[in-house]
């Protein structure tokens, strides 16, 4: 379904106004940049895991980061706070894994780096990167598509 966002033209705008609200929000973008990446690593979707290392590479993230930013855990390239966004992205991305939603160490990690504006960004973003993913990977669109 390669018109998905022809034909859907007023949900297409509808996300690209929460992108728009996230982009201009206090979250640094590189930040925003490995999270949207990250989520769609989970959720097999090239097509933003492509854009999003673009933009990320737009923004000054370094290729180092954007290899690892699906082994942060393991990797010393990675601050605090990206590490509490990364986690914080993992469990909202994998929300129906845990019989609690979003467990309370993420939530608490996260709330140490980022003020509730800030948070309600994030979480923003990390929903909507999952609404894209959806979208692509039901309608099977390719990665570069976009550029």
């Amino acid at each position: 379904m390669k018109d998905v966002y022809k034909l859907s033209a007023d949900g297409y705008r509808g996300l690209n106004a929460v992108e728009e609200y996230v982009n201009s929000s206090e979250i640094p973008r590189g930040l925003l940049e490995l999270v949207r990446i990250r989520a769609s690593q989970i959720n097999g979707c090239a097509v933003c895991i492509d854009m999003h290392s673009r933009k990320a590479r737009s923004v000054g993230e370094s290729d180092e980061r954007l290899w690892s930013v699906a082994a942060w855990r393991d990797t010393p390239f990675f601050t605090d706070a990206e590490r509490a966004a990364l986690a914080l992205t993992e469990a909202i991305t994998r929300i129906a894994d845990s019989s609690v939603g979003v467990p309370d160490d993420s939530w608490d990690e996260a709330t140490d780096h980022f003020t509730d504006a800030e948070l309600a960004a994030l979480v923003t973003a990390i929903a909507s990167v999952n609404a894209w993913n959806r979208i692509n990977v039901a309608t099977r669109l390719v990665a570069g598509s976009f550029r």
